[in-house]
């Protein structure tokens, strides 16, 4: 009888738990960006970088994580590539901006478990690329604060929409 009512309270969960999880579900992988729209992304990321004076690395990546751009900034630091790379990655894996994860980190719990998890780079400034509601990419870009990368991320993302 014990296990008929661990089985009941476990289903219980779920099923509660279930509106929350659906509200959650990150959009679904479409095809991969063309190199015509990561062209945009990378015009309205240089645009910001360039507007600021910033020195970074910029990479776009498609849905399979397959790098379509990358493109550094004259003296933009050494360290600062694979850290891109990485956040673009990460943000087409996870489906997710990667402030999100850096977030969840942060917040303890078991948010600490992404850090078993090989091969994410969870710092601020990877934006997943969303078109008609799929992930077709992301950008990554690195080489100033976090915040200020995510800012250049936002810039290009915004540009292709216009």
């Amino acid at each position: 009888m014990p296990f008929a009512r661990f089985v009941a309270a476990l289903l219980f969960g779920l099923c509660a738990a279930a509106p929350a999880v659906a509200q959650q579900t990150p959009p679904p992988y479409g095809p991969p960006i063309t190199l015509e729209m990561a062209k945009k992304v990378m015009a309205g990321a240089e645009a910001e970088a360039q507007r600021s004076n910033w020195a970074v690395y910029i990479v776009i990546v498609d849905s399979g994580r397959n790098i379509v751009l990358l493109q550094r900034s004259d003296n933009a630091q050494l360290g600062s590539l694979e850290l891109a790379k990485g956040k673009a990655q990460t943000a087409v894996d996870f489906k997710l901006p990667t402030k999100a994860l850096e977030d969840a980190i942060s917040a303890g719990g078991s948010g600490l478990r992404l850090t078993t998890l090989n091969n994410i780079t969870p710092l601020e400034g990877g934006l997943p690329i969303i078109s008609d509601g799929k992930v077709i990419g992301a950008i990554g870009v690195s080489g100033v604060l976090s915040a200020q990368d995510a800012q250049i991320a936002r810039a290009g993302i915004q540009a292709l929409g216009r």
